[in-house]
């Protein structure tokens, strides 16, 4: 099977299984706990129908919209995710290179394996910077400078990580950073051939953005390092000292509840990305989509809101922005393209859901972006637009 056979991201995580070893796939794959979360966020989709009007012009449907100061070509955009090395060696600069052709963002994570810097010379599409206000607020002060001198368009706070969740299936595969051959683990690697020789060729992996911090290739002191840098104490008046130290678009990531998003606009941020970590966090908690509508009815129009989480069909993106998103980013459904075929696979894969999205537009009456509300949108045959509705959640 090759990309070419690919026609959703269905088919990329089924190649990408075949093609990563097992803990670098299940990596990717995993949630916390049970898993019920990061599989509701999907399934909550389910329950929402999409209402077509008819006899719409549809002759020309425009699919732009702008978010975060910039115009995306599509309301899609590449959510931070870490350690892309891990999972081909194209890296983080093969899907940023497939993030512009597309015609969108890419977001940048802290704990990438490309710099800030490397990332904006191969890219000439907008960026984001994912971050953490560190123990050492020099680091994250730091890394400001360099996305202000890169160019960034936009920084992101991950605000649900004051620990990392339960993820189970990484013990059960082994799962280890610098991707380590073992007994336990041997024939997995050797049934991703492609991968191994890759790897064998060129075993380099860093936390490129920290990296400066620890002596010269010492992979577990900068694990070391960098975890010893979380701070449990993070609170919101960190955030406004980040809002000090940036003058563009400020996201904080990872919330889901009508009461945080009060305090991100009062704090003085410019959005926020609901989100529950694709499920990778605290279990039990709501689907993403689930939240959208209680906090657009909130804020009114005073935050833009990204659905972070679950999107795996334009239509996905389509319910989201009915349901009161500016736009939706994507994660796991980009590395399971990078794994299936590096940059070629993250291409094909955003060129399939973008015309998803066009798709859906054109067939549910729907223009330009704009046009995209509540009257699109029934849960199990009742109009979501229907007066005193009650709240989602």
């Amino acid at each position: 099977m090759s990309i070419n056979r690919c026609y959703n991201v269905a088919d990329f995580r089924r190649l990408a299984q075949r093609k990563l070893p097992a803990p670098m796939f299940h990596y990717i794959d995993g949630g916390a706990d049970d898993e019920i979360t990061m599989r509701r966020n999907t399934s909550a989709f389910d329950e929402l129908e999409l209402m077509p009007k008819v006899l719409v012009d549809v002759s020309k449907v425009d699919t732009r919209t702008k978010v975060l100061g910039t115009t995306l070509e599509w309301p899609v955009f590449l959510s931070p995710t870490g350690a892309s090395r891990m999972f081909h060696h194209h890296k983080e600069i093969g899907v940023a290179r497939a993030a512009a052709k597309s015609g969108t963002l890419y977001s940048l994570s802290t704990v990438g394996t490309t710099t800030i810097e490397d990332v904006a010379k191969a890219s000439s599409g907008p960026k984001m910077f994912q971050l953490y206000v560190y123990k050492d607020r020099g680091l994250t002060a730091e890394f400001i400078a360099r996305c202000k001198a890169a160019n960034y368009t936009a920084l992101c706070l991950t605000a649900d990580t004051p620990k990392p969740g339960w993820r189970e299936r990484d013990y059960v595969h082994g799962m280890t950073m610098p991707p380590k051959f073992g007994l336990r683990n041997l024939m997995s690697f050797v049934r991703a051939l492609g991968w191994s020789m890759n790897y064998i060729r060129d075993p380099e992996f860093s936390f490129a953005n920290l990296a400066h911090r620890v002596p010269a290739r010492d992979v577990m002191a900068l694990l070391t390092y960098m975890n010893g840098q979380f701070d449990l104490s993070v609170n919101w008046k960190d955030f406004e000292w980040l809002r000090k130290q940036w003058d563009g678009p400020l996201l904080v990531k990872g919330l889901l509840s009508v009461e945080d998003a009060k305090r991100a606009r009062a704090a003085g941020a410019s959005g926020v990305m609901i989100s529950n970590h694709g499920g990778r966090q605290l279990e039990g908690i709501p689907a993403s989509v689930d939240c959208i509508a209680p906090i657009r009815d909130a804020v009114g129009d005073s935050l833009e809101l990204i659905c972070d989480g679950g999107i795996r069909r334009g239509t996905h993106v389509l319910k989201a922005l009915a349901l009161g998103a500016n736009a939706c980013s994507i994660g796991r459904p980009y590395l399971y393209g990078l794994a299936a075929g590096g940059q070629a696979g993250v291409e094909r894969l955003l060129a399939l859901l973008r015309a998803e999205v066009e798709r859906g537009m054109c067939l549910m009456g729907a223009t330009k972006i704009s046009d995209i509300d509540l009257s699109f949108l029934a849960r199990r045959g009742r109009a979501l637009s229907d007066p005193g509705r009650q709240p989602l959640l």
